[in-house]
């Protein structure tokens, strides 16, 4: 790393004690921007770096609700604002045990650059809550949404911080988040949150878009390798949206996906995963995956326990959490005959899993890229509330594949720029720096 670049890192683990997730996503980016200090001196006299590696606001509250026994339950929530220069933070909510402030400052952190390869205006933010929904009644999770939105909607507007789904918060948790926001204000500002029901400003295409931009921008690196998704053999981790749209696009482009996987294991059907029948397992009846195995029948097998990456397949497609796949994983799938990896969860691979594959010449799409369609369609969303239009399906899927389309171009043209050709990791870090840093020191942000 840059001698300078080291300090700042150096820096961040002072400032941050325990963060490791934090400590990752901030290590990763600056390993990428050596070069750009020698072309852009300016950068490194203003501090942009120093900046943009220090949230502009972190917001912690707590999160009383009551559960269907009567007894009072807390949890903690949490909003970090980290960048506002390319526009309104943008960032999803996560509600899982897992979550803590290093958790959503390192969500935070990468969404400031996916924001900006997307090219439309919207800065980075992040949030969520350690609540569980899992096991929960719909009363309990529309309870604990309204406590939560109680405090969090005196921090967000739609020029502001506009908040949207991640980790298990879906279109049901939206909505109750949405209700009541439009309850304590009095004002039905549909731009404030994405993600919504169609019936009540939602827009089509976002809940297939992290999946379905994630699926475009893999038959993006495929062609810039003369290939293409079709008859390849796939393994997408996790069964939530993400994965679930991408094993859906992946099938309609040709290829098989053979195995998926949720918390309790995986299922591998060598015949191709039943989309519809998945959605019905998951989508509507929020069971395990052994019960799709089970319903399938023939060949599809449950496997409890085990890691999916020990599936042997042609293009991975971790779609699930951060550092699923591990360096012995990543070894695991290169000898299985990868050629392609794309992240359609957040920062899913470890950094040693990403050197195995890079230095097997496998083509990496790392995710800040490679999901940056969940947050553009969110941003299409806000367009479209903002001039009460709704778009079509059809039209809505294409500028979906044109933006992630254009985020592979100019992936692969900075990585050129930079000499490191082929190299979508330092090419999305680059390029979502310095549109960043450039949008700072015009606003005299520094």
């Amino acid at each position: 790393m840059h001698e300078k670049l080291s300090a700042i890192y150096d820096n961040v683990l002072r400032r941050n004690p325990g963060e490791i997730e934090f400590h990752q996503a901030v290590r990763e980016v600056l390993e990428s921007i050596g070069p750009v200090l020698g072309k852009h001196p300016e950068y490194a006299e203003s501090k942009i770096i120093e900046r943009i590696c220090e949230p502009e606001r972190q917001i912690i509250f707590r999160v009383p609700w009551e559960d269907d026994q009567g007894e009072v339950q807390i949890n903690r929530g949490f909003r970090v604002e980290f960048n506002s220069a390319l526009g309104p933070y943008k960032g999803g909510l996560r509600f899982h045990p897992s979550v803590y402030l290093g958790i959503v400052k390192f969500l935070g952190f990468e969404q400031i650059f996916k924001n900006g390869l997307t090219g439309l205006p919207i800065g980075g933010g992040k949030g969520g809550s350690d609540f569980d929904p899992k096991g929960r009644s719909e009363r309990e999770v529309m309870r604990f949404c309204q406590s939560f939105m109680t405090e969090l909607y005196r921090h967000i507007g739609e020029y502001t911080d506009v908040p949207a789904g991640d980790i298990g918060v879906g279109q049901r948790e939206v909505g109750f988040l949405f209700g009541q926001y439009k309850r304590i204000t009095n004002r039905y500002e549909s731009g404030v949150i994405t993600g919504k029901g169609l019936s009540y400003g939602g827009a089509q295409v976002r809940t297939e878009a992290t999946g379905y931009g994630c699926t475009f921008f893999v038959e993006e690196m495929l062609k810039a390798r003369g290939t293409s998704f079709d008859g390849k053999r796939v393994v997408v981790s996790g069964a939530g949206n993400v994965a679930i749209y991408t094993i859906e696009k992946v099938a309609q482009l040709g290829g098989v996906v053979v195995a998926c996987s949720d918390s309790s294991g995986y299922v591998l059907d060598e015949g191709g995963i039943d989309v519809a029948l998945l959605k019905q397992v998951k989508q509507v009846e929020r069971g395990r995956l052994d019960s799709y195995a089970k319903r399938r029948g023939g060949e599809a097998v449950f496997v409890p326990g085990r890691s999916v990456w020990e599936v042997s397949c042609e293009v991975a497609m971790p779609s699930a959490t951060q550092n699923e796949i591990t360096g012995r994983d990543a070894e695991t799938l290169v000898r299985g005959g990868c050629v392609a990896v794309g992240e359609g969860a957040n920062m899913p691979t470890t950094p040693e899993g990403v050197r195995v594959f890079q230095e097997a010449g496998v083509a990496f799409g790392p995710g800040k890229a490679a999901n940056a369609g969940g947050v553009a369609t969110s941003a299409l969303e806000m367009q479209q509330n903002a001039s009460r239009d709704s778009w079509s399906f059809e039209y809505s899927e294409q500028r979906l594949r044109d933006i992630m389309t254009d985020i592979h171009t100019r992936c692969l043209a900075t990585a050129d720029e930079y000499g490191m050709p082929g190299d979508y990791v330092a090419g999305a870090n680059i390029d979502g720096f310095r549109r960043v840093a450039d949008a700072m020191l015009a606003l005299g942000l520094v």
